[in-house]
């Protein structure tokens, strides 16, 4: 007879017919809402909690914007190579032993971050998270989906949604308490003992399945979208690269475009032709669903890419902790909880074109509005944005769900959400990359105008040395000498400040300028009421 493991045991008997903890039991599949929740919350979190950290990680390395953005663009890049590849694991492997593994990754990659002591370990680190995040998201809503019968399932689904909404909320302004009172290394840290809590409960609790019948995996989809997206955007980062002095016409650089470019061709051509998708693209050939995604790209571009922006702004230019500057994109997600339930319910009784465009046109007044920063900024200036954020984001996403989901066949939503919780995430790198990529390029260009403007032969150079050496004299009692050199220091040092807020002002720009983009896919978009009328004619 074989030998029973202890932990088999314990396991037998904490699910027993009369346990809470037995699938039978009415409370079973609220525990395991409880569980994928803790992982969801852990998964967003990350993608959020980083932000505020950067400058003290910048500082603690020593390394610039064109190396820190990959601690956020390596996580967000490993996710979106894991969330169309997890359901054909979950599948062939068991839903239960993917999702354990991806929490281990998540936990492992959180442990790795906390104990990293330069940049390179840290951005390998969370490659691993964003694997392990890239797996827990996506099968956390189809355990969910699974365990839950379809008349308590939009519930579920809910509850499940405030996970993700609170860590977009909270994440920020957690993680500035966690860098101002102890250590950037802690916003990894307090991952880990969660995160075993998370793996004990789904060990023990959580009940497995296999799918009877698996799909071939798209092994040449796979390799070529993880060729193309990392050496596009290292690429784009290194363009402007300190260490390169050729520029964007360098080899490397030049090969790197050339290697994404064909990486991106063969992956069109398998996804188009091959009977087993990794993403099947063909979703796209419908008008709604495919314009909705274009929105998607470009909305996750000017989004995250903005979102990385305003705490380097806050933290570097306005002195803010970070913790205040965390705290500022609270009302955000507040406000978003608030507003999608309202859009939903405008977008099904009336057109949901309507708040679509509302939306957009409110996320291009607030990073309009965050154009104009200065060392003189307002906070109330920088609320008064982030509440237009707030409200514009509300306005977006049901009715963009609910238009693009609208003709897509039952038994191909799943594919559908994969597709677009990819582009989404795509376009989240992409924002970051390209705009940190034009931030250090416009800080460049502003710091040689403001520099050209203040030549040290010039008038106004000697002036203003003049009148600062005089005043740091009369106040510090500093020699001639002294009070000269430190003049000259202030002096760069601010011309260097005000070459950053520039660089800032000229991304939000760009980012406005991206999401502007927006409103032609939005017009060429059918209504529900055209589209109800072209399923009527097909029926007749």
């Amino acid at each position: 007879m074989r030998k029973v493991s202890k932990m088999h045991r314990f396991r037998r008997r904490l699910r027993s017919r009369n346990s809470l903890y037995h699938p039978k039991s009415p409370y079973y599949k609220w525990f395991v809402l409880g569980n994928i929740m803790l992982g969801t919350f852990m998964a967003v979190l990350d993608s959020t909690i980083v932000n505020v950290s950067l400058p003290k990680i910048m500082s603690s390395f020593g390394v610039g914007l064109s190396t820190i953005q990959w601690v956020i663009t390596a996580y967000m890049l490993a996710m979106a190579a894991m969330l169309p590849t997890s359901a054909w694991l979950a599948d062939k492997f068991g839903y239960k032993r993917v999702y354990f593994w991806g929490l281990f990754l998540f936990t492992f990659g959180s442990l790795l971050c906390g104990l990293s002591n330069d940049e390179t370990t840290l951005i390998l680190s969370r490659i691993l998270q964003g694997l392990g995040a890239g797996t827990v998201q996506p099968l956390g809503m189809a355990i969910i989906t699974r365990e839950f019968p379809p008349h308590q399932r939009g519930l579920a689904l809910g509850f499940w949604s405030i996970a993700s909404a609170a860590s977009v909320s909270f994440g920020p302004m957690i993680g500035g308490y966690l860098v101002d009172n102890f250590s950037w290394q802690l916003i990894f840290d307090v991952n880990v003992p969660v995160g075993i809590i998370a793996l004990v409960f789904t060990m023990i609790i959580q009940r497995e399945f296999i799918h009877p019948n698996v799909r071939k995996f798209d092994y040449v989809g796979f390799i070529s979208v993880i060729i193309f997206l990392p050496v596009l955007l290292f690429a784009l980062s290194e363009g402007n690269a300190a260490t390169n002095s050729a520029g964007w016409t360098a080899p490397y650089i030049l090969a790197c475009f050339a290697i994404s470019g064909i990486a991106l061709t063969v992956f069109l051509i398998q996804e188009f032709n091959t009977e087993n998708p990794l993403l099947d693209l063909r979703l796209l050939k419908d008008r709604n669903f495919g314009l909705a995604n274009a929105i998607m790209l470009l909305f996750g571009m000017g989004m995250f890419g903005s979102t990385f922006l305003l705490p380097l702004y806050l933290q570097n230019s306005m002195g803010y902790t970070a913790l205040q500057s965390g705290a500022v994109f609270l009302p955000v997600g507040i406000i978003q909880g608030f507003v999608s339930p309202i859009a939903g319910a405008f977008s099904d009784k009336v057109n949901a074109k309507f708040p679509l465009f509302l939306g957009i046109g409110l996320l291009i007044f607030s990073f309009y509005l965050n154009s104009d920063l200065s060392f003189l900024t307002e906070h109330s200036y920088v609320m008064t944005s982030l509440y237009i954020r707030g409200f514009g984001m509300g306005l977006i996403f049901t009715p963009l769900s609910s238009l693009s989901l609208a003709t897509i066949p039952r038994d191909k939503i799943a594919q559908a959400s994969g597709i677009s919780n990819t582009v989404r995430q795509i376009g989240g790198s992409l924002g970051v990359a390209v705009l940190s990529t034009m931030l250090t390029s416009r800080v460049n260009f502003h710091s040689q105008i403001y520099g050209g403007a203040i030549q040290s032969g010039s008038q106004v150079f000697q002036n203003t040395i003049h009148s600062l050496s005089a005043y740091i004299q009369h106040n510090a009692g500093s020699s001639l000498a002294a009070a000269t050199k430190q003049s000259q220091s202030v002096l760069i040092s601010h011309v260097n400040s005000q070459a950053f807020i520039q660089g800032v002002n000229d991304d939000f720009m760009i980012a406005a300028g991206i999401t502007a983009v927006c409103f032609i896919p939005i017009i060429l978009m059918h209504s529900k009421k055209k589209m109800a009328q072209k399923v009527q004619l097909k029926q007749q």
